[in-house]
């Protein structure tokens, strides 16, 4: 099955589960591709937000995992799903989303309050604030201003109201994504 056809089944199949925001994983998807398209931000980084929490999807764990004291690593589990078929634009921004709070966290004393109860508990299980040292190699990733603004996105992709596209809009866009246009063979 080719990478598009993928990841339609797998918003399918899982994309009603709850997000923990009020918002389903397709929902919440959906609002961060919209929000990145609204800023005019590039095709990479459009799919880079539909499809930063792939690694939710991928997984097979409960959806309540962070309320039994458990990190899912789903940033590490998209990022390797999402370097088969495309490159690092995209797989690495998703690699280093959770990074990307906690950097905020970390260096940003408002950061914290506005994160939602959901994202405030996921950030401790997913290594609370930074060190010195993590501060100064994130700064360093090449990567750094694309993680921050697609945590930008993500952190506001949680509002049962917005109305987005829908998944069928931003496939065009994953298709043209893919490193290798035989992957959609």
């Amino acid at each position: 099955m080719n990478p598009t056809d993928q990841i339609r089944d797998l918003f399918s199949e899982r994309g009603h589960l709850a997000y923990g925001e009020g918002v389903s994983e397709l929902q919440h998807a959906l609002q961060a591709a919209s929000l990145a398209q609204k800023d005019n931000a590039s095709h990479n980084q459009i799919v880079a937000a539909l499809l930063h929490d792939i690694g939710h999807l991928l997984h097979g764990l409960p959806e309540d995992v962070a309320e039994h004291g458990i990190d899912d690593y789903h940033e590490r589990i998209g990022e390797k799903w999402l370097e088969k078929y495309f490159g690092p634009e995209i797989s690495q921004p998703v690699r280093l989303h959770v990074a990307a709070k906690r950097y905020q966290c970390t260096v940003n004393s408002d950061y914290l309050a506005q994160l939602s109860p959901a994202s405030a508990k996921s950030f401790i299980l997913q290594g609370d604030k930074m060190n010195k040292d993590e501060v100064s190699a994130f700064e360093k990733n090449p990567f750094f201003k694309n993680a921050l603004q697609l945590r930008t996105w993500d952190d506001n992709a949680k509002d049962p109201k917005m109305e987005t596209p829908l998944l069928e809009h931003y496939l065009p866009l994953v298709k043209a994504a893919l490193v290798s246009p035989a992957m959609n063979q």
